[in-house]
């Protein structure tokens, strides 16, 4: 006896099969007992027919979520109870055996809707059933797909898939880092990466050419609504590249990727466009233009490029100027000598080889054509306020390793969780990431972040200041 999947029972007719799954609605018709068996490819109508007793018994007792196995006979629907917009609606199982695997309370939330009107917070808390729902099951083989896609796509073309580590050393990079206190080394901390650059960029020097990696990045950021303490981006590094190169590369992935995945979505030009940053702020007050032609319509993607970012901004707080991107950006300049040249008469005037990569008003990726000469890497990081003493200590290693021989290189780095959402039509990105954390960056399934106890404090040698401590 096979077992089959709901999506395939069509092709079973006459034969006796097994499914296995989750009860997702029981029905009673007079002495015919319905239920719905839900497995990853959709749900199955099965019938219990008083004739055996026993049988009919048993199947008196299953709730919703039950966990199931069925045998039976697969045999058409009556005439006029045909479900067409299902893959199995013409189809039904006739059931010969039940065996319950495992019962199941009532579940808090219902998951077998779409979820919109149910609060976030109660399915955050129950989030493994909450990813019980097609909507949700939807979403996240869709993000395999597009990873998949992506994989397929760049190594085809040569690039190295390289994982990088994500432990490494603390480092300015334009938000904070998630620190963990070393054991062996007391008072010494590692840091998460707020993203790969500096290993791609090593990578690079290392000879590689052409790397690419799906990587999970982390920044203690103040809470947003819409952003993540993680997060996942396509990270993408190439030796002896330029500018045009990277953005096509990207616009013919992209491209190819919605034709194949998403056939029903209209992408509004080709070539995407590449667009002057100084023009939109000026036309759009925005680097990340809605481009549409309609903006209701979920279907039409209007990709573009931003191109030719400033290089410095004003830090007011701070009283410097700072990377608009990263100091690995490229200035448009012709060595150190003009750079400083340059940056003395007015910083706010320099621009970058830097650019944006958008969509339907949001940003979804962003890159550079990296500094390669440490002479000019080392007068970024002082035009920003750096002590050498500091420059050394933090980016040292970048600097010893671009004397041994550094290939011109740039990249850029898509976010996967953002795409994903414009591509499902969701409100936000917490709809296409299996387990999210609420927007004020809180694991509400896991209750974290939590407290750990004295002697895991005592051996990393950290001491807990306490708050509003009871005189």
């Amino acid at each position: 006896m096979d077992r089959v999947l709901s999506r395939d029972i069509k092709d079973h007719e006459g034969k006796e099969a097994e499914l296995v799954g989750w009860v997702d609605t029981r029905r009673d018709h007079g002495k015919l007992i319905f239920i719905d068996l839900r497995d990853r490819t959709g749900v199955t109508q099965v019938v219990f027919i008083p004739k055996n007793k026993e049988l009919h018994a048993l199947a008196e007792k299953l709730r919703p979520e039950w966990v199931i196995k069925i045998k039976g006979t697969i045999g058409k629907r009556p005439a006029g109870m045909e479900n067409p917009k299902i893959p199995s609606g013409y189809h039904e199982l006739q059931a010969t055996g039940l065996e319950i695997i495992t019962e199941a309370k009532t579940p808090p939330i219902d998951v077998t809707g779409d979820g919109r009107e149910i609060g976030e917070e109660i399915r955050m808390k129950y989030r493994y059933l909450d990813l019980r729902r097609p909507r949700m099951q939807k979403n996240l083989r869709m993000r395999a797909k597009v990873n998949k896609f992506i994989r397929d796509f760049l190594t085809e073309r040569d690039f190295v898939e390289i994982e990088t580590p994500d432990i490494g050393k603390s480092t300015p990079e334009g938000a904070r880092d998630y620190l963990i206190p070393s054991r062996l080394y007391p008072g010494k901390f590692y840091a998460l990466p707020q993203s790969p650059q500096q290993y791609k960029q090593l990578l690079m020097v290392a000879g590689m050419e052409r790397y690419f990696q799906i990587v999970r990045c982390f920044r203690d950021e103040d809470t947003r609504g819409d952003r993540q303490p993680e997060f996942t981006q396509l990270d993408i590094e190439m030796s002896f590249t330029s500018q045009d190169e990277v953005l096509a590369l990207i616009e013919e992935l992209y491209a190819k990727m919605v034709k194949e995945l998403y056939p029903e979505k209209k992408i509004k030009w080709s070539p995407f466009p590449r667009l002057n940053y100084a023009d939109v702020m000026a036309k759009y007050h925005s680097d990340k233009p809605d481009l549409r032609d309609d903006k209701n319509d979920p279907n039409e993607l209007a990709f573009a490029f931003v191109v030719n970012f400033p290089m410095f901004e004003w830090k007011e707080t701070e009283k410097r100027w700072d990377a608009v991107h990263h100091p690995f950006t490229m200035p448009q300049v012709k060595d150190t000598d003009d750079f400083w040249a340059k940056f003395k008469k007015d910083p706010a005037s320099i621009p970058a080889f830097q650019y944006d990569f958008v969509l339907n008003g949001y940003e979804i990726g962003g890159g550079s054509i990296r500094i390669h000469d440490p002479k000019l890497l080392a007068a970024v990081f002082e035009a920003m306020g750096n002590d050498p003493k500091d420059i050394q200590e933090k980016f040292g290693h970048m600097l010893e390793a671009f004397a041994y021989g550094v290939p011109p290189h740039g990249g850029i780095a898509p976010g996967i969780d953002r795409f994903m959402m414009i591509l499902e039509n969701e409100p936000n990105i917490r709809e296409v990431i299996a387990f999210p954390k609420t927007g004020d960056g809180k694991d509400l399934m896991m209750d974290a972040p939590s407290e750990v106890s004295k002697e895991q404090l005592k051996e990393l040698h950290i001491s807990v200041e306490e708050k509003n401590k009871k005189k």
